[in-house]
């Protein structure tokens, strides 16, 4: 049976249905994830550093798709929840279309200055060349990714969080299959990698247009628009925290490199791309999450059920709380068996990463926490709160952490950032989660 958004949520029914929306977020992490096993194992140290080096462009193109599915899906799940959802739907096929045409224009300028961007990233020699080689070929399916990112938010919004998950974890399957076939088999090396995740990110964006452009018994349905440029503005507005943390994240991972260089050398840089691969899968529970759950709060936030959204936010901190200190204990235990998968090759590498990995594990304690709240603000269509945490969690807080940390600590600094910084932005999180909650009655 279909849970609607206008329903009382207990833990079990609230479990059920941002469970899909977390296994995609899983799934959407592998197209990055099997890219880099397979290139690290079968292509080389070089090429794996170079997939890391460059990824930060790929992100944050990529990005502009979250923006639109976080701000959008607080639009139309809010719409839905006055009861106008013509409107709603005119607003998600507007969204789609805009989305479709600025992400093929993206593609042709990435495409274009994917060199001289690798270059200010750092790359040179043998490394410029593959981050170049690698741009290039994911950059033609860049439309798509976008789309996939959009759909992920808008496939709850239309009660349909199982269907989203279908779809993305087709893609995921493809490019898993295609890395083995075109890296593992065939030996095509990063060209190989790099075809394999523009295939499945196509799947991933493509299908679901045609699945909301025929008749379905869904929510939303794509179909006639027209402009609305207030809408396209609120949702640039609502969905800023979720671009801010991508580019900030990137930009950030660029001090990261430049830190590690310092101090550890390309095995460095290998080792901090092993982690991150790693806790991509650990994250995306919590954004998960909050992708699966904002459209429930954008939805009673609308039909003003104040009750129902005391109801979500408790139940949510309860589980986040729990899902962290788990993620914690996983990623600890888990260190060297995932650190093996990656550089496992190489033994000196190998222990760097595990005691990176260990370090790095501590902060999956609060994270989800802060990614909570600042999807909790998207949702309630306030996106100015929203993007100031994102921006104080990811840019402020990590850079000043990551650039002064290792002064003290050389390479464990580099690795206790990101702790550092969680724990600064749940202090800023917590004064605007209590400061609101008389205007928004979440609490």
């Amino acid at each position: 049976m279909r849970i609607q958004l206008s329903e009382h949520f207990t833990y079990k029914k609230l479990l059920k249905f941002v469970f899909p929306s977390i296994i995609m977020m899983i799934f959407t992490s592998i197209y990055s994830v099997v890219d880099g096993l397979f290139v690290s194992n079968f292509a080389g140290k070089t090429p794996f550093a170079a997939v890391n080096l460059i990824m930060p462009l790929l992100i944050i193109l990529g990005a502009l798709g979250f923006m639109v599915g976080a701000g959008g899906t607080a639009i139309v799940a809010k719409t839905l929840g006055e009861g106008n959802g013509k409107k709603a739907n005119k607003y998600f096929s507007l969204l789609v279309y805009t989305v479709l045409i600025g992400g093929t224009l993206l593609a042709l300028l990435g495409i274009l200055f994917a060199k001289p961007v690798a270059i200010m990233l750092g790359a040179e020699g043998e490394m410029l060349d593959c981050c170049a080689r690698y741009a290039r070929i994911v950059l033609i399916a860049l439309p798509f990714f976008m789309l996939q990112n959009v759909f992920q938010s808008f496939f709850v919004t239309a009660e349909k969080p199982s269907l989203g998950l279908f779809f993305t974890v087709a893609a995921g399957i493809t490019n898993i299959l295609l890395d083995a076939l075109l890296v593992g088999i065939c030996s095509f090396g990063l060209e190989g990698a790099a075809i394999a995740t523009a295939v499945s990110q196509f799947i991933g964006g493509f299908l679901p247009i045609l699945y909301f452009i025929r008749p379905n018994n869904s929510l939303l349905r794509l179909g006639k628009t027209q402009f609305y440029g207030k809408i396209l503005l609120k949702t640039i507005t609502n969905g800023s925290s979720e671009l801010m943390n991508n580019i900030a994240s990137s930009i950030v991972t660029v001090f990261y490199n430049f830190q590690l260089m310092k101090y550890a050398g390309e095995d460095g840089i290998a080792a901090y791309g092993a982690i991150m691969y790693v806790s991509f899968f650990f994250v995306a529970v919590f954004i998960g999450y909050a992708v699966g759950s904002a459209p429930i709060v954008s939805f009673h936030y609308g039909a003003a059920n104040h009750t129902e959204l005391k109801n979500l936010f408790r139940k949510s901190i309860i589980l986040l709380i729990a899902f962290g200190f788990s993620m914690t204990a996983l990623g600890i235990l888990l260190s060297a068996p995932l650190s093996s998968i990656f550089v496992g090759y190489d033994n000196a590498l190998m222990e760097m990463t595990k005691r990176g990995f260990i370090i790095f594990s501590l902060h999956f304690m609060i994270c989800g926490l802060n990614i909570y709240a600042s999807s909790l603000f998207t949702a309630l269509n306030n996106g100015v709160i929203s993007a100031i945490l994102a921006f104080l969690r990811t840019f402020v807080f990590q850079s000043a952490s990551v650039l002064l940390l290792p002064i003290f600590w050389k390479l464990d600094g580099i690795w206790l950032s990101v702790l550092v910084s969680e724990t600064l932005a749940l202090i800023i999180s917590a004064i605007f989660v209590i400061r609101k909650r008389k205007e928004y009655r979440y609490l």
